[in-house]
């Protein structure tokens, strides 16, 4: 009954259900018993979604935690800006989040995109996998499942950089700000002429690569080179510098 109120051509079959169909409700038949096509079927996209942080393959599933690296070689790397104007650096070594990450990210664009041609560049990536058991659970049993992505970020490192359409220092500062409010550490404003940091010492660029006796030569015309000095012989000669001066 179901079936000759949906298809027309079906009704005048109910009558004589032995009776072969005409040739003039063949087509009629034929149309009404014919299927709709078949939806698409969306699979699930493989990359990742734009601005989500996270890496798209890792060679392990799951990662150790480790510690924070401190640079205790004399290495400056990432502790100056390289494609901006202006910066925030970390001043101890901090493990950051994607989500809180992210979260500076959406702070300093919703403050720069009034200037057009402001870029905001990132300096690290979240790409270790951070695994968490649940509270109060038994030992053993393997690892936690995993939780979140998430940086070591080394002391002295810059993690944001903001440069392009001649952006103003009060609009780049004011945006790492509501960034800065958000990290776990304390974080200072740098330009493109703030020199490498190392420790809690600033280190000028080294003049000449001649070893211990460039480093001498560098002294004697006023450059302290902290990287064959050392930290503290580099602080007593820039302080006996800076007696001299004011003397």
């Amino acid at each position: 009954m179901l079936s000759s109120l949906r298809f027309p051509a079906l009704r005048a079959r109910s009558a004589f259900p032995h009776a072969a169909p005409s040739p003039s409700t063949l087509p009629t038949l034929l149309s009404s018993l014919r299927l709709a096509p078949a939806a698409p079927i969306s699979l699930p996209s493989a990359t990742r979604f734009r601005g989500q942080l996270a890496p798209r393959r890792t060679k392990y599933r799951k990662s150790h935690k480790g510690r924070v690296s401190v640079p205790t070689g004399g290495s400056t790397k990432g502790t100056t800006l390289a494609f901006g104007e202006f910066g925030l650096r970390v001043k101890h070594g901090v493990r950051l989040t994607a989500k809180m990450i992210q979260s500076c990210q959406d702070a300093i664009r919703r403050k720069i995109k009034v200037v057009k041609g402001a870029q905001l560049h990132l300096r690290v990536f979240p790409d270790l996998p951070v695994c968490v058991k649940g509270n109060e659970t038994r030992m053993g049993k393997g690892k936690g499942s995993f939780e979140y992505w998430a940086v070591r970020v080394p002391p002295n490192r810059i993690v944001f950089e903001i440069g392009g359409g001649g952006i103003r220092s009060e609009i780049a500062e004011e945006a790492l700000r509501l960034a800065q409010v958000k990290f776990p550490v304390p974080t200072e404003f740098v330009v493109a002429g703030t020199p490498p940091k190392l420790g809690g010492v600033f280190v000028d660029p080294p003049r000449s690569n001649d070893g211990p006796a460039g480093g001498k030569a560098a002294l004697e015309g006023g450059h302290v080179d902290v990287t064959v000095l050392g930290q503290g012989e580099a602080e007593k000669v820039k302080g006996a510098q800076q007696a001299e001066a004011k003397a």
